[in-house]
């Protein structure tokens, strides 16, 4: 601690600190523009002079650390002197639009300029005019607005994790402009919009639209990742939510939210948005009152019941929805005498259903991962699954965590990878297995099909990084492995060797929830009469009705063949949707619309374990309801009891008293005991990928999330590999044959896939496909 004087006062602070932040501390407010507490030191706008004494001149106060004994003045006649001289020179070619600057309201320059700047400008010579710059279909530019504080260009480098802007040209004729022939790619990029003091970059999807006084806001939590970004809904006079922006929570997002969290409002207003029940009568669908809808739904449910037993329903749910309604869904549907409950959509393993004796999570918090020695993550797409999560790890990794990563594909994290190693996802389990030999071996695995002198270099470099502590953590593709069970086996046993923690990454707001409430086959302490089917079983051995909620199966399931054909030959199909699809219309018998999250009260509880409680941003869209209210009418018309709710408080109240977070929280498995054999197979393995804007049913309707690189990726790819031993080149086209279905695609040749996996995306185009993850086969 060193003692100063501010302002005539004397304080005592931490050593290291920057007059600005010392400043800020003590609520006294430095006027500032390039200075942000999440970025680099640039002062580069020089508005936060103050006078130090001793000093010769004014000093940049963000720029200029404390010591014992200074003397600083903010608001002397020589620091206000200085302040009011750059404020001057930050308006010589300011453009005087404001009245139809998207700024307005908000704008920093605004405001400082109020307290700072003169009444008439002395600059009389010719003001430049800055052309404006393509930054793609995200974020809309006024570059001659642009004040040359540098937090855009400081944000791509440093948070981002490349630089994507750059400042241009010297003295008068600075610009910020992006590489040429480049647009701001990145899947964090709308934050710099937030991070912009004035209006010089804007979102281009809200430009126009409203005046940020006119617009009210409510605070949200997003439904698109695990980390369970903390959001601001800023909804117009029509109710409708026009933007959304980042909500500050240091222990989650901090001041950030990705682009998917953005911009995916655009989704919730989309023509296929259902607003009215609808029933199919002789292949037509015609509007129906909610009474008769859901009658219609209870009649079927009993109908299905009495005629060929409650065995015979089939329920699916999106762990996107809240906890309530999962826990509704689980409470309604057991009390009906359904136990064929799956919220996993697209896992294909389900050895440990019965040997989990909690809800598997990440193992710890957030904190804990990013403060370890080392990581390793085993199937993950890190940068499409949860995009401020993979910021973190970046950020850590500047910190020295060492990251190692073993994938199918070859992500670019922007940052230093101590191991990435890429394999077919049958390859996991095996480095699994030799990191778990080399380390000690297993009391539950027999690992004698691995041959010590055989082991592989890179598991060697692995083990190098991670023995003496790391957290081990699997991802979205590790969980559609058929060999999942054995994936969590082996590490937890390697966790267990190297003194590490074990944790599963979540990919949607809700996976922990879902499992915490037992929306699953079994519960945790089932009674063997009340265990169901898993989604596989479900899709397997068709049911004669499905309960769909919240979910497009179609694009969301792990087999979506396999899906359309269940659902298809099913007597009946309920589907609780925000939205009606050309698929739906075929497969589904009557459709009730129900309200997307922005519009609907609930809980999240996030891939660490933390419940976070939100309340709906805007009221209902036209006649769509919340889906815990249509939930309690369907169980009152089914004469199902203890399910009078009034308001939402009441089932929250039931949820705690019935479930103790912390305690249900567990990563145990029960010594599930099996000998390691090494996949020989030769065959190419399908990689069933999403584009990251096409996860889920609001942000694939979002228009300018589809606009973006990351939403037109090629359907197909190979890698260069591949290519080579096929004689193929990028002009021919490939035929591709899995489970009996056969379709011509141009090919793109990625040399960053693995050498005997074949990309074929989640797409309109592949819905006749089988499993993502399944044996695949192509020929010119």
């Amino acid at each position: 601690m060193i003692e100063l004087e501010l302002d005539g006062k004397k304080i005592q602070t931490n050593s290291g600190l920057s007059i600005l932040e010392v400043a800020l501390k003590e609520g006294k407010y430095i006027p500032h523009f390039c200075y942000h507490k999440k970025l680099s030191i640039a002062a580069n706008c020089r508005m936060c002079l103050v006078e130090v004494e001793k000093s010769a001149k004014p000093l940049p106060a963000c720029a200029t650390p404390v010591t014992d004994g200074m003397k600083i003045h903010t608001c002397s006649k020589l620091a206000i002197e200085a302040q009011k001289g750059v404020m001057e020179f930050l308006l010589i070619n300011h453009p005087l639009d404001c009245p139809v600057c998207d700024q307005g309201g908000e704008c920093q320059l605004q405001d400082i300029a109020v307290g700072y700047g003169g009444s008439s400008s002395r600059f009389t010579e010719e003001k430049r005019v800055v052309s404006n710059k393509d930054l793609g279909p995200l974020i809309s530019t006024e570059m001659t607005r642009c004040i040359h504080c540098s937090r855009c260009v400081r944000f791509t480098d440093e948070i981002a994790g490349y630089q994507e802007l750059g400042m241009g040209y010297r003295n008068n004729h600075v610009e910020v402009m992006p590489f040429i022939g480049k647009t701001v790619d990145s899947e964090l990029s709308g934050n710099i919009i937030d991070l912009c003091p004035v209006g010089a970059l804007n979102s281009k999807p809200f430009r126009n639209s409203a005046r940020n006084w006119e617009l009210s806001r409510r605070k949200s939590i997003s439904p698109f990742d695990g980390l369970g970004s903390n959001l601001i809904a800023q909804v117009d006079k029509y109710h409708k939510v026009v933007r959304v922006l980042p909500f500050d929570n240091d222990e989650l997002n901090e001041c950030w939210i990705s682009d998917r969290d953005r911009f995916s409002y655009e989704g919730l207003y989309h023509k296929e948005r259902i607003t009215k029940p609808m029933i199919k009568q002789n292949n037509e669908w015609i509007e129906a009152e909610w009474d008769v809808a859901i009658a219609y739904v209870a009649k079927s449910l009993h109908g299905i019941k009495e005629d060929h037993g409650a065995d015979h329903i089939g329920v699916i749910a999106s762990p996107m929805s809240t906890l309530e309604e999962l826990y509704l869904l689980q409470k309604l549907m057991r009390s009906f005498g359904v136990y064929n409950l799956d919220h996993r959509l697209t896992q294909n393993d389900f050895s440990l259903d019965g040997k989990n004796s909690g809800a598997m999570y990440l193992g710890g918090s957030i904190e804990d991962v990013l403060s370890s020695k080392s990581v390793l993550i085993i199937g993950s797409m890190l940068r499409e699954e949860d995009p401020i999560f993979a910021a973190k790890i970046r950020k850590a990794v500047k910190n020295n965590l060492q990251l190692n990563v073993i994938n199918i594909y070859q992500e670019e994290l922007l940052c230093t990878s101590h191991n990435q190693i890429t394999v077919e996802p049958r390859e996991f389990a095996h480095i699994l297995g030799e990191l778990v030999k080399l380390t000690g071996g297993s009391s539950v695995v027999e690992l004698s099909d691995i041959v010590d002198e055989e082991i592989s270099e890179h598991s060697h470099k692995i083990l190098a990084s991670i023995k003496d502590g790391a957290y081990i953590l699997l991802g979205e593709i590790a969980k559609m492995q058929n060999n999942y069970s054995q994936l969590v086996i082996l590490s937890q046993e390697l966790a267990s060797n190297i003194k590490g923690k074990f944790g599963i990454l979540s990919n949607t707001a809700n996976e922990v929830g879902a499992r915490l409430v037992e929306f699953t086959p079994h519960k945790f302490h089932s009674n063997p009469h009340e265990i169901g089917m898993n989604i596989q079983q479900m899709l397997n051995k068709p049911r004669k009705a499905y309960f769909i909620m919240n979910t497009e199966v179609e694009y969301d399931c792990y087999n979506s063949k396999q899906t359309l054909s269940a659902l298809n030959h099913a007597d009946t199909v309920m589907v609780l949707s925000p939205y009606i699809n050309e698929n739906m219309k075929l497969y589904a018998d009557v459709i009730l619309p129900i309200t997307p999250f922005a519009e609907t009260s609930g809980s999240f509880i996030n891939t660490s374990g933390v419940l976070q409680k939100f309340n709906a941003a805007t009221r209902p869209y036209g006649g769509s309801k919340p889906i815990w209210k249509v939930l309690r009418i369907i169980a009152n018309v089914l004469g199902v009891e203890d399910f009078q709710y009034d308001t939402i408080d009441e089932v929250r109240c039931e949820i705690d008293k019935k479930y103790n977070i912390s305690d249900r929280l567990n990563n145990n498995i029960d010594k599930l005991h099996f000998k390691f054999h090494k996949d020989a197979s030769d065959h190419l393995v399908r990689f069933g990928a999403q584009s990251m804007y096409g996860r889920n049913s609001i942000t694939r309707r979002a228009e300018s999330l589809q606009l973006t690189k990351q939403a037109t990726l090629p359907v197909l790819m190979i890698s260069k590999t591949l290519a080579d031993k096929l004689e193929i080149n990028g002009l021919h086209q490939i035929q591709v044959v899995q489970s009996a279905h056969t379709r011509n695609f141009n090919v793109v040749i990625d040399d960053k896939l693995a050498p005997k996996a074949v990309r074929l995306m989640v797409h309109d185009d592949t819905l006749g496909f089988g499993g993502r993850f399944d044996d695949i086969q192509i020929q010119k």
